[in-house]
């Protein structure tokens, strides 16, 4: 039974006739809907919603809501979701606003662990965790593969690096730099390495690691400023590509990292 005789359903929906919408669900209008996403019971799904294939909404999770944002007036604003996502219970997905592009933008196979919040208009990539709580604030931009921990706040207009590691309870107001594990609450969060461990996992070569290490310590721990370390770390010729997305991450960073 694709949709169950609770839910309640709005005409102008497309929804896929193998996705499964569960009891007491609301679907709001133009929502679209792909093949083999699931939604459990109690889920609210405001409008002008896309969400891809095989994707699974567990209990009172709310989306595609209005933005949290005064100057919101009600506006048509979207929430795309691509497919192969977990949003386990009562997280929270709101859409974009006009003035912010008009949409928020969720990539392929993240994982939303339970209370998580997206706001409005921010970008996330594919193979994200966010963990319970976790909380990105509007205009947020989060790389493939990183990991935001439990009860983190990730300012308005920050930058969370691919393959970033974010500690539980931290507070981020400046950029998250990818590769290397960012911890600390009460906006006294410091960066601790180069997340070694997490990449040995994601199957990163040993060369790859230990050239992020050499770079991380030209950057952070030769007593230079930012554009001197940056000089110095181009006039190697690194292998490994990583290397280069860290250098440019700095370089295009506009409120500033975390250090």
């Amino acid at each position: 039974m694709p949709i169950h005789p609770t839910a309640i359903v709005d005409a102008s929906c497309e929804i896929s006739s193998e996705a499964s919408i569960g009891p007491y669900c609301i679907i709001g209008p133009h929502t679209k809907i792909g093949s083999k996403t699931v939604l459990d019971s109690h889920i609210n799904i405001h409008g002008w919603t896309s969400i891809g294939e095989r994707c699974r909404f567990y209990s009172h999770c709310s989306v595609g809501t209005d933005p949290q944002d005064l100057k919101y007036k009600g506006e048509q604003t979207h929430l795309e979701i691509g497919s192969e996502n977990v949003f386990r219970e009562f997280v929270s997905i709101n859409r974009g606003t006009e003035k912010g592009g008009g949409s928020t933008v969720v990539g392929d196979n993240n994982f939303f662990m339970a209370y998580s919040h997206v706001a409005h208009d921010s970008i996330v990539g594919n193979n994200i965790i966010m963990a319970n709580a976790a909380t990105l604030a509007g205009h947020v931009a989060v790389g493939d593969h990183a990991t935001v921990g439990a009860f983190s706040a990730v300012h308005q207009f920050c930058r969370v690096g691919p393959h970033a590691f974010i500690g539980g309870f931290s507070v981020v107001t400046r950029d998250a730099l990818p590769f290397i594990r960012t911890v600390g609450d009460r906006n006294q969060a410091k960066i601790y390495g180069i997340n070694s461990l997490g990449l040995q996992r994601k199957n990163f070569s040993e060369q790859t690691i230990k050239e992020l290490k050499q770079v991380y310590r030209i950057c952070f721990r030769s007593g230079l400023n930012t554009g001197e370390a940056l000089a110095k770390a181009k006039e190697t010729d690194w292998s490994a590509p990583e290397v280069g997305i860290l250098l440019e991450f700095m370089e295009q960073s506009e409120r500033g990292f975390i250090r």
